[in-house]
């Protein structure tokens, strides 16, 4: 399985709205596709469900501070 990468703000502010909300939605499928394999089979380093949690409430920071027009 890929390691999952931490990801900082400044990267998901250059983004454009439409990137933001498709990557967002890959993380999303990500996330329940490696709940159901470590529910199945346990994952390697558990550490990553967490990682990628948090790069989804990254995202979704964002795109709620640019709803807000900041």
């Amino acid at each position: 399985m890929a390691k999952a990468k931490k990801a900082k703000v400044e990267d998901y502010r250059s983004l454009d709205d439409q990137t933001l909300v498709g990557k967002l939605q890959d993380e999303e499928v990500r996330l329940k596709k490696l709940h159901f394999s470590h529910a199945v089979n346990p994952i390697e380093n558990p550490l990553t469900i967490r990682q990628i949690r948090r790069n989804i409430a990254r995202m979704k920071t964002e795109q709620r501070r640019r709803a807000l027009g900041f």
